[in-house]
């Protein structure tokens, strides 16, 4: 069974920082594309960051140089740091995992970041 587990979201000052994390469990890890996405209330899920199994990264304009993805094929996570958060920041982070190839992907099921003073 697959499984795909956020953490790490709450509430937090403009300026700060936090670490997400994303744990994925039953399927090859190092062959998939990690991502991070994030929906905002009305508004679409977008990109964050994203990074392949060799470690190239793409990362949203919106948070190029505050934000950093990480990912451990051994231990089968992925991990996105966030500094200098902005209220912009705030919205519901998702991980995902998805073959480089078709349509397999596995969404987990959202932490809540909250950027306010």
């Amino acid at each position: 069974q697959v499984q795909v587990v956020e953490s790490g979201g709450g509430l937090v000052q403009p300026g700060g920082s936090l670490r997400l994390s994303c744990a994925a469990s039953g399927i090859n890890f190092k062959l998939y594309r990690m991502g991070w996405y994030r929906q905002a209330p009305g508004k679409e899920r977008e990109l964050v960051a994203s990074i392949i199994s060799i470690g190239s990264t793409n990362y949203a304009d919106s948070v190029k140089d505050r934000f950093t993805i990480s990912r451990d094929n051994a231990r089968s996570t992925m991990s996105l740091q966030m500094n200098s958060l902005k209220p912009e920041d705030t919205a519901v982070y998702y991980c995902r995992a998805g073959l480089p190839w078709g349509t397999t992907e596995y969404w987990g099921q959202g932490t809540q970041v909250t950027v306010s003073s």
